[in-house]
């Protein structure tokens, strides 16, 4: 019987989980993570309007492991030896056969006053904050950005924030203040969103322009403070900020030979497994991945890579050298309460579909999809 860690309960972790068991049922499968608990990230947009609420968001999921076989050790990662095969934990050491690591990512906070702003997907504790600070004024400007990974453009997550400035036009809108409010949109990048595709950045940025939010693009950031955001271009009013700064690898990692990308997450192959490790592989957030420079830090992706990531792990088990890849695509729905955009890329073709009703209805009925397995 062989024994596989897998270190989170995000989504890679979880489809590693699944995975793992529809080929392997008699494996033996550990799950470390610090809850046995999963946060659907992508519906955090919808807390600060009232959509979902975070208990909405927050999956028990002892029943699902008891279901799937896992046992759940509740600590954090802290190292690795024995050439992978062990890993070290808050919880004392975890033999291992072969190992998923789908620890996620890392922001990087290191912008002078970042402390005054929110970053949004950090959790339900951050959109909760959103939607209180937003529901106790009376009016003033709020101020939504990202940024990226400065030694590793890619490794970013800026979509959410097109999803909470359309969300809070709308729910100002709804709510009779919008006039009493102003929206600034901030980034570093002169095209904001480019790895969507050329056809969307145009998109979005006409709907910026048609719900009367001021852009302020191309100029490196300087600080925040309480009430402003700073640019090398100058400087504009926000008595609320949303920020999304670039992600970079876990602490952990820094307590383990395993080689590691220009940004600091951790390097995969083609096949999701970590150079030089055998039985080691990384899926999600946590790694680099070779592929266009469009690649998406996205639920979907982390998917696509934790299935090619299990597939070669079992492979490796029966002694198969790996030979699995992963799709690079991009599909999502830029969401904005009430209606969406349908954005999808792959190496092949760029699909942009306007904003309508059903794609937000499409986007809360894949959410119910997609949370089945776990409740």
């Amino acid at each position: 019987m062989h024994r596989i860690t897998i270190v989170g309960s995000g989504f890679a972790g979880l489809t590693a989980v699944q995975s793992i068991r529809r080929t392997a049922p008699d494996a033996e499968i550990t799950l470390v993570s610090s809850k046995a608990e999963f946060v659907y990230y992508p519906g955090l947009i919808w807390v600060p309007c009232g959509i979902r609420s975070g208990e909405d968001l927050r999956i028990d999921l002892r029943p699902f492991f008891k279901r799937m076989r896992v046992r759940h050790v509740a600590a954090e990662a802290t190292g690795l030896s024995a050439d992978g095969r062990t890993l070290e934990t808050t919880a004392g050491p975890i033999e291992n056969d072969g190992l998923v690591i789908g620890s996620g990512g890392r922001f990087i906070k290191k912008l002078s006053g970042i402390e005054h702003a929110i970053t949004p997907c950090e959790g339900i504790a951050a959109a909760e904050a959103i939607r209180d600070r937003v529901k106790a004024m009376d009016g003033g400007s709020i101020a939504m950005g990202f940024a990226g990974n400065p030694n590793e453009p890619s490794s970013m997550r800026g979509g959410p924030i097109f999803e909470f400035i359309f969300g809070m036009d709308s729910q100002l809108r709804k709510e009779g203040r919008r006039d009493r409010f102003k929206l600034h949109f901030f980034t570093p990048a002169e095209r904001p969103g480019n790895r969507l595709g050329p056809k969307a950045v145009d998109g979005i940025l006409r709907e910026m322009k048609r719900r009367d939010i001021e852009t302020h693009l191309g100029h490196k950031l300087k600080s925040f403070s309480a009430s402003k955001v700073t640019t090398e271009a100058g400087e504009f009013d926000a008595d609320l900020i949303l920020f999304m700064p670039g992600m970079t690898g876990n602490t952990w990692f820094d307590k383990t030979d395993l080689p590691r990308s220009p940004g600091g997450l951790l390097q995969a192959d083609a096949h999701c497994r970590v150079p030089g490790y055998e039985r080691v592989y990384v899926a999600g957030d946590s790694g680099s991945f070779p592929g266009p420079d469009w690649m998406p830090k996205q639920a979907h992706m982390a998917d696509l890579q934790a299935r090619a990531a299990v597939k070669n792990l079992l492979g490796e088990l029966q002694g198969r050298a790996p030979s699995e890849t992963f799709k690079v695509e991009l599909v999502c729905i830029v969401d904005a309460n009430d209606t969406g955009m349908l954005v999808a890329r792959t190496e092949k073709y760029n699909l942009v579909l306007p904003s309508t009703r059903l794609f937000h209805w499409m986007k809360l009925g894949f959410e119910w999809w997609y949370l089945r397995p776990y409740r």
